[in-house]
């Protein structure tokens, strides 16, 4: 499938009144605006609010619609450090169809016992790369119809309704800035973004521990990394792959990347700001925004993506 302006509307229809259209908050009080770069507005996509509490809600929705009746009887897998995992199984509940998840033991239990409450079997593995494995293995044997975290169509096309959404309420927007984990998320925004306004900017921020987008775009192909180390757990992904690398690569104008202790300042500018609780991949839109973007985005009309809010309070405690 072509993601155009087209689909991309034609995909927003679909999803009325099944999704969140979630508010686009701009940061102009005094507590926060003292940290944003020179002369820049700045408004946040409030993502965190969705169903499930992460923007795959949406592609979730499409992927499940798209489902045979034959595919929905067999049941759906996937793979995911956690939002993904949720947002299948909040859909497959809703639909009534049987999902197993492959997560990481590291995954946040909130996130595990999130997806169990939903009814969802959930397997845990050593880490990411064998979750991925297992993910393919379990297909094969049982006939599920894997539900891929972003390298799906599905999952780009929900995306970019996300992006149309901000266009529509920023009229005048000069750059986004969105976080970047398998490139999902960041390939179907800039698609939107750039359909309806070619000269703006996308700039998408990942972790260094989690960099497989940045090194993709490096070497101009996909990248597979050795291993992971980020506390941006739903930013995690162990490879970048063809579809939402190449849709990627032809929209989005750069990737830069940021620290784990850039991720928790930027987490506690939430807090102590914004008076938001999030998870670490929620607050890496800001963190690039304060850190590597800031003399770059002075005087911009800006965009962030706060991507989503599923972290137990412990794990939120201990981080900060």
């Amino acid at each position: 499938m072509t993601i155009n302006l087209e689909n991309i509307k034609a995909a927003g229809q679909r999803l009325t009144d099944r999704i969140v259209r979630t508010p686009l908050l701009e940061l102009s009080n005094s507590k926060i605006l003292t940290f944003l770069p020179n002369n820049c507005r700045v408004k946040m996509k409030l993502e965190l609010f969705q169903h499930a509490g992460s923007f795959k809600a949406r592609g979730v929705t499409l992927a499940l619609d798209a489902l045979t009746e034959k595919e929905k009887k067999q049941g759906v897998v996937t793979f995911s450090g956690g939002n993904h995992a949720l947002a299948v199984s909040w859909g497959a509940k809703k639909e009534m169809i049987n999902a197993k998840v492959c997560m990481p033991e590291t995954a946040d239990p909130f996130k595990i016992e999130g997806c169990k409450s939903l009814g969802s079997e959930v397997l845990l593995f050593k880490d990411s790369f064998q979750a991925f494995d297992q993910m393919t293995e379990i297909s094969e044997k049982e006939n599920r119809k894997i539900l891929p975290p972003f390298n799906s169509e599905y999952m780009i096309l929900g995306s970019s309704t996300c992006g149309l959404e901000i266009m529509d309420d920023f009229k005048d927007l000069d750059v986004a800035i969105v976080p970047v984990g398998g490139g999902g998320l960041i390939s179907g925004i800039a698609a939107a973004i750039k359909s309806v306004n070619p000269r703006a900017i996308v700039y998408g921020v990942e972790p260094t521990g989690a960099d497989s987008m940045y090194r993709s775009f490096q070497e101009a192909k996909p990248v597979k990394l050795d291993k992971i180390n980020t506390v941006a757990d739903s930013l995690g992904a162990p490879m970048a792959m063809d579809y939402s690398f190449n849709i990627a690569q032809k929209y989005v104008d750069a990737i830069v990347r940021i620290t784990d202790d850039e991720i928790i300042s930027s987490m506690e500018l939430m807090r102590d700001r914004l008076n938001f609780i999030v998870e670490p991949a929620c607050a890496v839109s800001l963190a690039g925004l304060t850190g590597p973007l800031s003399e770059m985005v002075a005087g911009k009309s800006v965009a962030l993506i706060a991507c989503g809010s599923n972290i137990s309070v412990d794990r939120y405690s201990k981080l900060l």
